[in-house]
């Protein structure tokens, strides 16, 4: 198991992308109390807010504006990196991949310069290094990324010693504090022998410590908390309300658009997903994101729309020229057809998925497998009215995925996988129109078929019901639960259940 695959499950695509487009550093009262060259300045303000906006182009205006006047300004490399990290977790483009890593050492030299005693020396190296680091692992660099992010765990916990007040520090701490505190029980050797050292609890402290006693990152260490809740922890239904409430904030901010359409998306919810993907704000100012178009096309896919859902995927494989959902968008283009009764159309996405795309996030993994069984003749006719069932229920059309249903039974399939699968998509159902009891029966009914047959699916039915114990204070059920939800062996949701099955066992004292 490498650093990367415990750091960088990709389930979490999203929260990595995210997380990495949030890190940020700069404190202008900090900064003006001290005669060190690390000022944050109102032009570099100004363009670090057009970087989190997406707005590259203006961003990079005044960042070489300032450049000019402020040649020794460590927030200068500092915000140069920052944008470059952007339009690449964007853009996926490895040719500027190639040529933007060869200044991670010029920048990191300049911040270097800063006096030893300065609380910005080894905490904007330990941000630049983060940064690199999920870059590295994003595009396969493996060794080079796991030793930035010890590197940079390094340097932040220094720099805590040495500046115990300087609140910025447990913004990246923190958040590293919560990834690696929920890495798998059986995986925690190694980053002890790494010397890095993780806790959830901490790490959510840390963050709001931040957000209540330093008002410049606020805002910043919100968003991390809120996004960590979404793919790791569990999102209350406050912070979902404050996550609807970021956009309207700041309507011209594409990022925090694209944020509250995906964490909407997982939470099946998909008209309020829509909603935000329709308002998000676009122009030349702004950095290309054809991942807008792949996420339209889940929205209309999971509505059922399937001849606007394929036009959505198709536009998106146009336009884009990355590596990532590749696999997964051909997937999509087979459904469209394959649901549609258009079977002879459909086939030919089945050889696209196998001749291009990697297989590095969960999503193209499943896709190549599904390939793999289907010309296999593994999968059936059968399994449209279950796949129909689970996009409806993704995108939260839950009398319409009810209907489907209703109109099947378990013995409507003929192995156990399909059987399992129909227990479980039932079960989520009657979980996510708050039927929770009514959910439980086919919970278990799932996971006693699932033993053998689709660990898969008796991993996520046990999650689900460790959740279900948990709402209802029955803590040594939930444990019970997320103990089994962990002890199903490969499967192809094994990364991200047992992550988050671990960080609930975290959060009950377990």
């Amino acid at each position: 198991m490498t650093l990367r695959k415990l750091l960088f499950y990709p389930k979490y695509a999203y929260l990595i992308t995210g997380l990495l487009l949030l890190v940020f550093t700069g404190n202008q009262s900090l900064a003006e109390k001290n005669d060190y060259k690390a000022s944050f300045t109102p032009k570099l303000q100004k363009a670090y807010s057009d970087i989190q906006k997406l707005r590259l182009q203006p961003a990079r205006a005044l960042l070489n504006a300032e450049r000019k006047t402020q040649p020794d300004n460590a927030f200068v490399p500092y915000l140069d990196n920052y944008a470059d990290l952007h339009y690449l977790l964007i853009s996926e483009d490895k040719n500027a991949y190639k040529q933007l890593s060869r200044l991670e050492e010029e920048r990191l030299d300049k911040i270097a310069k800063l006096p030893d005693n300065s609380p910005y020396k080894r905490f904007l190296q330990a941000e630049i290094r983060m940064h690199w680091a999920f870059a590295k692992l994003k595009f396969g660099n493996e060794i080079s990324g796991s030793w930035e992010i010890i590197k940079a765990y390094k340097l932040l916990e220094e720099n805590q010693k040495k500046f115990p007040k300087f609140l910025p520090t447990l913004k990246s701490l923190g958040l590293l504090h919560v990834l690696i505190g929920s890495i798998p029980e059986n995986y925690t050797w190694v980053t002890r022998m790494l010397g890095l050292k993780g806790n959830i609890q901490t790490g959510i402290q840390e963050l709001r410590r931040v957000a209540e006693e330093e008002p410049v990152f606020r805002q910043e260490a919100e968003l991390i908390d809120l996004l960590l809740h979404a793919y790791t922890l569990h999102l209350s239904p406050a912070q979902l309300a404050r996550m609807r409430q970021l956009p309207e904030e700041q309507p011209d901010n594409l990022l925090y658009h694209f944020f509250a359409t995906t964490i909407f998306l997982k939470e099946n919810k998909g008209e309020e997903a829509a909603g935000f993907l329709s308002k998000a704000p676009s122009g030349p100012a702004y950095i290309p994101f054809p991942f807008l178009d792949y996420l339209r096309g889940e929205i209309k896919l999971q509505k059922g729309d399937y001849e606007n859902a394929l036009e959505s995927y198709q536009l998106f494989q146009r336009k884009y020229s990355g590596f990532n959902y590749i696999k997964d968008s051909s997937l999509k283009l087979f459904m469209c057809l394959w649901l549609d009764n258009k079977d002879k159309e459909a086939v030919r996405f089945i050889n696209k998925i196998n001749a291009g795309g990697s297989t590095i996030v969960e999503a193209d993994q499943s896709a190549q497998r599904f390939a793999e069984d289907f010309l296999a003749g593994k999968i059936s006719p059968s399994n449209k009215t279950l796949y129909k069932a689970r996009y409806a229920t993704d995108g939260g059309y839950l009398l319409q995925a009810m209907n489907i249903m209703d109109a099947v039974s378990e013995n409507s399939f003929g192995s156990m996988p399909e059987k399992a699968e129909f227990n479980y998509r039932k079960a989520r159902i009657f979980q996510k129109s708050g039927k929770i009891n009514q959910s439980v029966p086919y919970y278990e009914r799932a996971l006693t078929l699932s033993h053998k047959a689709a660990p898969g699916f008796g991993a996520s039915a046990a999650l689900q019901l460790g959740y279900i114990c948990m709402d209802k204070k029955d803590k040594v059920k939930a444990a019970g639960y997320f103990k089994t939800a962990m002890s199903f062996k490969k499967h192809e949701y094994k990364n991200s259940i047992d992550n988050k099955a671990r960080a609930a066992l975290t959060l009950l004292g377990e």
